[in-house]
């Protein structure tokens, strides 16, 4: 079993970087492989709605988006961390997850999601949101913890201080990491859910 994190902070030295240390402990702790990947200091463009993707398979723009694809069918669950621009997860992270989940055309149903979010003070609940909307419509379980996913810090390690912060992430890690293998354990006795042919309804 295996979890990606992604770090969506360009900082070399991030909290949202010291936010997903704290859950790769509990993973490695749970028996759970892990790997950190950094894409918050990545040039990686927004998606133009070219379509290329639908014949390609992949991204047309072969960059991190189709490098992480091919781990990420592999994998069993995702975590993204980024810190909070504007209210938002910063830009980078939005283009990288816009493209990964429109371009990746592989069934991502029960692989189990999380996001969570740092910032100085305000905008973790509205940029929360947005990076759980990428699993809700991909068939993704959403770990949940003992609060919603946010750290506080805005100096370099300042995260640490947070104690309640760090805490909620150790358990979405735990929770995590339980998901993981009862739905490993599931598919084997059960199979994945029954597939219905998507039915598309316009408004116009």
């Amino acid at each position: 079993m295996k979890v990606l994190l992604v770090n969506g902070s360009p900082r070399p030295k991030s909290n949202t970087l010291l936010g997903l240390q704290e859950m790769e402990k509990i993973f490695q702790e749970e028996g759970i492989e892990t790997e950190i990947i950094k894409i918050g200091n990545k040039d990686i463009r927004g998606c133009i709605a070219c379509g290329r993707c639908g014949q390609l398979g992949r991204c047309v723009f072969d960059d991190e988006v189709n490098d992480f694809a091919k781990k990420f069918e592999q994998a069993d669950g995702m975590v993204v961390g980024s810190p909070v621009y504007y209210s938002a997860p910063n830009a980078t992270v939005q283009a990288f997850l816009q493209r990964l989940f429109y371009s990746s055309h592989f069934d991502k149903t029960m692989k189990v999601g999380a996001g969570f979010v740092c910032a100085r003070r305000g905008g973790t609940t509205a940029s929360f949101d947005v990076l759980n909307k990428y699993f809700t419509i991909s068939g993704m379980p959403i770990a949940s913890s003992q609060y919603w996913n946010n750290i506080h810090g805005g100096a370099e390690g300042e995260a640490l201080q947070d104690d309640e912060g760090m805490q909620t992430l150790r358990v979405l890690a735990r929770n995590m990491s339980f998901l993981i293998k009862s739905i490993t354990l599931g598919k084997k006795e059960y199979g994945l859910p029954k597939k219905e042919d998507h039915l598309w309804t316009n408004f116009i």
